[in-house]
């Protein structure tokens, strides 16, 4: 049973500064007990100042009390320490963080982790050093905030007192000294109702900020929307182009190989022609000759007799009519096929060149955003053209007078 006692009231036994068993336990004036090397750190600290406090209640000394041994605290620290039982430190604690605030009152390398800072004390404190505040009527009064290490951003920096008015003339916060000296005659409030009016203002500008923000969400969304119809759009257009363009490149190609049939055809109507032409011409070149040689051996024979008799049969034979004469055309050939192709393809590009200004401008005029409304000189100038005012289009109640070549005046009828 007595060891049951002392596992209930092990925790009684820990130095409140190192979280540990009692080392040569001391007590203090006003009953609390430490390690007498705890405490003699935690005063060392307070020797400039000639003012030493308890850790936990706050109370002071002056001068600094003689720390005597608490025998009995010390025996029962032994006892616990020879049965085995380690008093440890509450599990609720753990060590501060790199980036948590650390216990003012812890000593050593592991400080605790602080869960409340006051703001008169000026000090953050973990949960076995806040205890005091919660415990005596003199810290009660002290206000508790969560731990946070501005501290120093909370006190007036002229009159090291608390920030609890806000002065609206000077936009900024003060203690209760500085209403009664620098701004004196200021418009001031207190910090909590400065709180709750910025609060409504914070709710409106946070209300303003969310409705932009979906109103940026939608137009978001619809410019996703936008850019994937344009994409869409775009290849649909890019496909209809190219088989629009791959027809009619088949549709030259095959105009050209008719041009080509047409050519060959020709070539072979008219060569098959001449060839017959040039196999009768060959047949009554080649008559003519036999015929001038044998008149040519008539001419000289000296018998008389087979002279006459043979001329009558040479003289019967005629030159053979029925060949037309042969009347050969210039040298033009298809040269006139060729030019008729050329102007073909002067006229395609013409047209081609006019008609891509046009699809150029339809192309150009796709847009996703609208560009912004013009504003300055510069920008007004990018949409600068030269006019020209045509008499003839004009209002029935307009007449236009000319000026100079750059100026025209616009008279109302």
């Amino acid at each position: 049973m007595a060891q049951q006692g002392v596992l209930l009231d092990q925790d009684q036994f820990c130095c409140s500064v190192c979280l540990d068993l009692l080392k040569e336990p001391v007590a203090i004036p006003c009953g609390h007990s430490y390690c007498r090397s705890c405490i003699e750190g935690c005063w060392d600290q307070d020797v400039l100042k000639g003012v030493y406090s308890c850790p936990q209640c706050r109370q002071t000394f002056s001068p600094r009390p003689n720390l005597r041994k608490n025998n009995m605290l010390a025996e029962l620290v032994e006892k616990l320490k020879k049965t085995g039982l380690q008093a440890a430190p509450p599990p609720a604690l753990c060590c501060a963080g790199p980036r948590d605030v650390a216990c003012d009152f812890c000593t050593g390398t592991r400080k605790q982790k602080a869960l409340m800072s006051c703001l008169a004390c000026l000090a953050s404190y973990c949960e076995t050093h806040l205890q005091s505040h919660y415990e005596f009527p003199a810290l009660k009064k002290h206000k508790l905030v969560k731990a946070t290490a501005q501290l120093q951003e909370k006190i007036c920096s002229h009159h090291d007192k608390l920030l609890e008015v806000y002065c609206r003339t000077d936009q900024q916060c003060i203690c209760l000294l500085c209403v009664m000296d620098e701004h004196k005659g200021h418009d001031t409030v207190s910090a909590a109702a400065e709180r709750t009016e910025k609060q409504r203002q914070l709710g409106m500008s946070q209300q303003k900020v969310q409705q932009r923000s979906q109103e940026r969400e939608k137009e978001l969304k619809e410019l996703q929307q936008a850019v994937e119809c344009l994409k869409r759009s775009a290849q649909a257009a890019v496909e209809a182009s190219d088989q629009i363009f791959t027809e009619l490149i088949r549709s030259i190609e095959r105009r050209s190989s008719e041009v080509k049939e047409l050519i060959r055809a020709q070539e072979k109507a008219q060569v098959s022609e001449a060839e017959g032409v040039l196999e009768q011409l060959k047949q009554e070149i080649a008559e003519l000759r036999k015929r001038s040689t044998e008149l040519e051996q008539l001419s000289h024979t000296e018998d008389h007799i087979h002279f006459l008799q043979s001329y009558q049969s040479l003289s019967s034979i005629s030159v053979s009519s029925d060949l037309p004469s042969i009347v050969v055309r210039p040298l033009q050939y298809f040269g006139d096929v060729s030019k008729t192709v050329s102007e073909l393809r002067e006229k395609l590009e013409d047209f081609l060149k006019g008609e891509w200004t046009k699809i150029s401008t339809t192309v150009n005029i796709v847009d996703v955003v609208l560009p912004p409304e013009p504003k300055t000189r510069e920008q007004l100038l990018q949409y600068y053209c030269q006019l020209t005012l045509d008499p003839n289009t004009a209002h029935t109640l307009l007449s236009l007078v000319h000026i100079d070549t750059s100026h025209a005046g616009v008279v109302y009828s």
